[in-house]
């Protein structure tokens, strides 16, 4: 456990939670996909597969972390974690808003043409993607990096002069 808390750079008890909270999250993710891919099987050989999965992720996300720890600037290497699971949580919950709010703006698959409702959809998931971003960084104590990560894409979209 020492090598452990040494490698990220976890110098107090309360850090481990963002990589357990990380392994909750993939193993979640895993078994989410391997229901969604394979229905007919035995739910002991779905849980072998979604370890399979899980382990595939972690050493798809170590080579991540190692290509972002560069380029992200944080005080400690367990933070990373914490901004990936930043960006997981926004992502999904940037889709459970936008989906009631364009059903309430009455726009449907039904009276709209498909490619413009997914359209719409993308750009209202968009907006409160913006939102919830910096929300939940605040949250999870990285404010300043998603401000400016937020103020990075928002100039990107040509919309720089909204922050002067």
């Amino acid at each position: 456990m020492e090598d452990f808390k040494k490698r990220w750079e976890i110098t107090k008890n309360w850090q481990l939670l963002f990589p357990l909270l990380g392994i909750i999250g993939l193993l979640f993710s895993s078994f989410r996909l391997v229901n969604l891919f394979i229905n007919d099987v035995n739910i002991y050989i779905k849980f072998v597969l979604s370890l399979v999965l899980t382990v595939l992720l972690i050493k798809l996300c170590l080579i991540i972390f190692k290509k972002l720890e560069h380029k992200w600037v944080v005080n400690q290497r367990w933070e990373i974690i914490r901004i990936f699971i930043v960006f997981a949580i926004t992502g999904s919950s940037s889709l459970f808003v936008g989906r009631p709010i364009i059903k309430a703006l009455g726009i449907t698959k039904e009276n709209l043409n498909i490619v413009v409702y997914y359209i719409l959809f993308t750009i209202i998931a968009l907006i409160f993607y913006q939102i919830l971003l910096v929300t939940f960084g605040w949250i999870f104590g990285q404010f300043k990096f998603f401000w400016e990560f937020e103020k990075k894409m928002l100039r990107r979209f040509g919309l720089g002069r909204l922050l002067d």
